[in-house]
């Protein structure tokens, strides 16, 4: 049973400059609800009540979001605005939302390892602060989706995805076989390769389930490439040691991190909006895209 999530939400943001640059990237919002707000209901909408967020310079803001504002609380309750009031509960009260400070940003396999205290000796779920999976109609969300890979398996899931062969430099990419449905057992994983050099087009896609033996694998992990510790190079020690499943799951991934991306996604929550969306939606109609 996975009872822990862990979030790291502790980047730069430098493609999204200016905009990132006195605010955090998971804080920018899809229409009205920060991006990083959609990735924990993700997580508690999966079962998870512990979240562990990792956050760096600059992110004091995440923290500010999931901690109460008890003034903004009783002036909404003075005006009898139980609407707004209900907005602004962004967890439920029996999630505990913690947090760690990654003090320098060397990767995402050096932010996971800063949950090594926290998470103990237990497998657990993480995913990545700036970005959105969106799960199919009728499918359970894509952590849980994952989840019930591991509970299988008890082995590390990686959520993976089919992307066009041009764009595989983008993300890890691995190579191996379908063993059911959408699970596949998974034989290699390369971190950013040339479109020559993957040996597939499918990418893990921003979530994962780990077993603990993953801080093992981060502490004997050296630096690569801007001497960042890569967590797909711990996830080829994991791989000599034993197996390692892929889930490719039932959803649509929204990619915070590109802007292209950012604005379709926008439009894409804009347009199912209950206040605005059918507004929306005459608006793009009309317009003149000749």
């Amino acid at each position: 049973m996975i009872k822990k999530a862990v979030i790291p939400a502790a980047g730069y943001g430098t493609r999204f400059l200016p905009a990132t640059k006195s605010q955090p990237k998971e804080m920018l919002p899809l229409v009205d609800t920060p991006t990083i707000q959609y990735v924990v209901q993700e997580a508690v909408d999966s079962g998870i009540k512990d979240i562990l967020m990792i956050i760096g310079r600059g992110k004091r803001s995440v923290e500010e979001h999931f901690s109460r504002n008890f003034e903004l609380e009783y002036q909404l309750r003075e005006k009898n605005k139980q609407e707004e009031l209900d907005l602004i509960q962004t967890v439920p009260d029996d999630v505990k939302i913690h947090f760690v400070w990654q003090h320098d940003q060397l990767g995402l396999g050096h932010a996971i390892s800063c949950a090594k205290d926290h998470v103990g000796n237990e497998p657990f779920a993480v995913l990545l602060g700036d970005t959105v999976l969106e799960a199919a109609a009728g499918a359970p969300p894509v952590t849980r989706q994952l989840m019930d890979v591991y509970e299988q398996y008890e082995e590390a899931v990686l959520a993976l995805e089919e992307v066009p062969r041009e764009k595989v430099s983008r993300y890890g990419v691995i190579s191996g076989l379908i063993k059911r449905d959408n699970v596949y057992l998974v034989d290699g994983l390369v971190e950013k390769p040339s479109v020559e050099d993957a040996p597939s087009n499918l990418v893990i896609a921003s979530r994962y389930v780990l077993p603990p033996e993953i801080f093992s694998a981060l502490e004997t992990t050296l630096p690569g490439k801007n001497n960042e510790i890569q967590l797909t190079d711990a996830l080829k020690m994991l791989l000599a040691d034993g197996p390692i499943y892929g889930c490719k799951f039932h959803g649509i991934r929204h990619d915070m991190g590109n802007k292209l991306d950012f604005i379709k996604t926008t439009i894409h929550y804009g347009l199912r909006h209950p206040e605005f969306g059918k507004e929306l939606k005459a608006w793009l109609k009309d317009l003149d895209l000749n």
